[in-house]
């Protein structure tokens, strides 16, 4: 098994066999994934997640512990509205675990292909998200 520092690699073989969510419900919660990083409203950013809910911004990083935790962390050095676009749709959805892609395109020129990993718990509410992204070659980018 591969180990990172906060412990075992999330396994996107083994599902978690909570409460099953569905396409709208995935495809709802990252539009108000998206919302949420575009406003930068606490109010906002703390609705997707569970209280206890960890957040890993890639997945060998310690995550962070908590809605306060994630909060806190989102606001810590926020995204100007505006420096940014992102496109991002349910890609396989297991149980109450949704695999998520897209892309996420800065101001600044740097365009990243993102892959997450979230589990969702009975009212499809995020109780663990792990980030994946990879900056694209700059001859890439616009596709």
């Amino acid at each position: 098994m591969v180990e990172r520092a906060a412990g075992p690699l999330p396994s996107l073989t083994q599902f978690p066999s909570g409460e099953p969510v569905d396409r709208e419900t995935v495809t709802a919660w990252i539009e108000a994934y998206v919302d949420a990083w575009r406003s930068n409203d606490p109010v906002r950013i703390g609705a997707l997640f569970t209280e206890d809910a960890t957040y890993a911004y890639d997945p060998w990083s310690q995550p962070l512990q908590g809605r306060r935790a994630i909060i806190d962390g989102w606001l810590n050095e926020p995204d100007e509205a505006g420096s940014w676009e992102a496109e991002y749709r349910p890609m396989l959805i297991r149980g109450d675990r949704a695999l998520v892609t897209g892309v996420t395109r800065y101001s600044s020129g740097e365009t990243y292909s993102n892959l997450f990993v979230i589990d969702f718990d009975e009212k499809g509410i995020c109780r663990s998200f792990t980030e994946w992204y990879m900056l694209r070659p700059a001859a890439d980018s616009g596709t």
